[in-house]
């Protein structure tokens, strides 16, 4: 499985960015998404997942702010972000499993910079 993100940039607090990835593969619709993110010299994080039949879980630092939808018909997932943070700046990884909340691929990342 290959996933690949777009969507990132710059923002002022405030704004807002819309994530998406493209996942290969003729499964898609089967396969748990997810997004996560990883700021500098933290750990990787949990910000959103989707199942494959799209039940959906935030973190509680996103909740209200960000929306995981996915599109099967598109081997896509995405990110709606609002409100944004300046602590919400991070590379942003989108990751797939073939169970839902347990993931195995990953994709090389897309930043994402809230500015204060």
């Amino acid at each position: 499985v290959q996933l690949v993100e777009s969507g990132g940039g710059v923002v002022q607090a405030g704004g807002s960015l819309r994530l998406s990835c493209v996942a290969s593969g003729r499964t898609f619709s089967t396969y748990g998404m997810g997004w996560f993110r990883q700021a500098p010299g933290k750990e990787r994080q949990f910000v959103a997942g989707i199942s494959w039949s799209s039940n959906t879980l935030y973190a509680d630092s996103v909740k209200g702010r960000f929306t995981i939808s996915r599109d099967n018909a598109k081997n896509t997932v995405s990110l709606q972000m609002n409100s944004l943070k300046p602590e919400d700046t991070a590379v942003y990884y989108c990751a797939a499993g073939d169970h839902d909340w347990e993931y195995k691929y990953w994709g090389q990342g897309t930043q994402v910079t809230v500015s204060s």
